[in-house]
Formats: structure tokens, C-alpha cells, sequence
């Protein structure tokens, strides 16, 4: 099936950066990931998730550090698993307790990268796993790309059922709850849903980038967007586009890709906030 794919990619796209097998992957990565965080960028920043997406990030590093110390060369089972407690704790927490959900988060995050870093340290593997900071796209395997597909469509059928229901919880919860909306359970849902795209995306684009991609297309869409349809449309859209031209030119300059995807997702935070003035005319 891939040969198929790869084959119709050198006749679409006939550039010289297609011609390599990782280039074919990390582009298909792309077109899989960048959608997902740009769909989940919407509601992160409606509901002002956006230090939450951050602490995330850092958790994600402490499911790693399980899993290393339980023994796993890969830990990605124990760094999702780890990853959804940890955003449900946050979730379930920031519902009971009277503290404010900045310093809930805050807590959380901190303990959760300076746990993370402790477990490294202590058993001496920490140099072997600092890929997971800045990630590595074109390091995409195949059999990756099958696991990345099946989570999309998870991601995506599961979105299609729980949209409405974290629209108007993102809206207002106390009017959510009075619909009859469950907002704690649905809130757990949404949480564990950017956990595990998170902890997926993570090994690919990186725990200090992750939270731009989270944040960025959004923030971007949410500058001339002029109704919802527009707002996620253009989300999606700003985050393929910042995802396939950082792929592109980190190739030809010979850096960081993850980086790079970030740098243009900024820029075009920065162009829509300067043209936001002309779209609310």
C-alpha cells in the first residue's frame, strides 16, 4: 500500500526532496499530525488550555522515564498511559479544588519534568533519550505511519462525536452543565484525547516545540476568522501549511525540522494578527 502511495507522491510531487524514502514518511507524518493539532488547537485555546498543553509536554517526558526505568527501549505505551492519568489528574483536580487552575497546572507541571528529569538522571540514560526534546520527523518509520494513521481517524471519529459538547463547554460550562452536558467526563475525554496526541506527536516534533503547534494555528485563525466554520478551517489549514513548508526548507537548510515548523507557524501568528484589523471591518 505504501509503495502505491510512495509512487503517486513522485508524480504529484515532482521535486527533488520526494525522491528519499524519509522524506516520502516525515511528509506523510506531516499531513497527519498537523492536522490533528490543528483541529485540538481550536478548542485548547478557547478553553485557555494553553499552560495545560504546556504541562503536558512535561508529563509526557516523566511517562517516558517510566518506561525506561521499567525497562522498555520504546516507551511510548508507558508514556501515553502515564500521559492520560496525568491529564486527568489535572482535569479532575482543577474541577474539586478551590485553587486556580494557573497554579493547579503549574504544580503539576513543574513536578511532572523535575520527576521526569530525577528518573533519567538516576539511572544514567538521560543523553540517550534527549531526542524527545526537540524531535526528529524524518527518523519516521513505516510501521509508524500505520500506528499515526489509526490514531488519526480515532482522533478524528471521536472528535466528530464530542465537538458540540466541547463547543459549549468551552462556551460556558455552567450553561454546558444546565444542558444536561456532563462537563467533568467530557473534559477527561477532550484531555485524554490531547494526551495521547501529544504523547504520539512528541518523539516526531518535539517536547520544547509541542506547545507551539498546540497553541500557534489557533491563535493564527482566531485573528481573521469572522465565524466557527472559518476558525477551525483555517486552524487546520495554517497548521499543514507551517507543518509542510518547515518540512520543506529544514531539508534544503539542514535543521531542525520541528523548529523550523514552529518558526512558520509564528510568523503566520504575526502576519494574521497584523491583517486581524481588516477582518473585523
Amino acid at each position: 500500500m505504501l509503495d502505491i502511495i510512495y509512487n503517486g507522491l513522485d508524480v504529484i510531487l515532482p521535486f527533488a526532496w520526494i525522491n528519499h524514502v524519509f522524506m516520502k514518511n516525515a511528509f506523510l507524518a506531516v499531513l497527519m499530525i498537523t492536522p490533528l493539532l490543528g483541529i485540538l488547537s481550536t478548542m485548547v485555546v478557547s478553553n485557555r488550555m494553553a499552560f495545560f498543553s504546556d504541562s503536558l509536554g512535561h508529563g509526557a517526558f516523566t511517562g517516558v522515564a517510566v518506561g525506561v526505568l521499567l525497562g522498555s527501549g520504546e516507551p511510548l505505551v508507558s508514556l501515553i498511559i502515564f500521559s492520560i492519568i496525568f491529564a486527568a489528574l489535572i482535569t479532575y483536580i482543577k474541577h474539586r479544588s478551590s485553587a486556580s487552575t494557573d497554579t493547579i497546572i503549574g504544580v503539576f507541571s513543574s513536578a511532572g519534568i523535575a520527576i521526569g528529569l530525577i528518573l533519567m538522571s538516576h539511572g544514567g540514560n538521560f543523553s540517550n533519550y534527549t531526542s524527545y526534546f526537540i524531535g526528529d520527523i524524518l527518523s519516521i518509520t513505516a510501521n509508524e505511519l500505520v500506528y499515526l494513521f489509526m490514531t488519526f481517524i480515532v482522533v478524528v471519529i471521536a472528535w466528530c462525536f464530542l465537538f458540540n459538547q466541547i463547543l459549549i463547554i468551552s462556551i460556558n460550562d455552567g450553561f454546558a452543565a444546565s444542558r444536561g452536558i456532563k462537563t467533568l467526563y467530557i473534559e477527561m475525554i477532550f484531555a485524554a484525547i490531547v494526551a495521547v496526541v501529544v504523547s504520539i506527536s512528541i518523539q516526531w516534533v518535539g517536547l520544547l516545540i509541542i506547545n507551539s503547534l498546540l497553541i500557534l494555528p489557533a491563535a493564527a485563525a482566531r485573528n481573521i476568522a469572522v465565524n466557527a466554520r472559518q476558525y477551525h478551517a483555517l486552524s487546520i489549514c495554517f497548521a499543514i501549511f507551517a507543518g509542510l513548508l518547515g518540512l520543506v526548507i529544514s531539508y534544503y537548510a539542514d535543521i531542525a525540522t520541528g523548529a523550523t515548523i514552529a518558526i512558520f507557524a509564528a510568523i503566520i501568528f504575526f502576519i494574521t494578527l497584523f491583517l486581524r484589523p481588516y477582518f473585523q471591518n
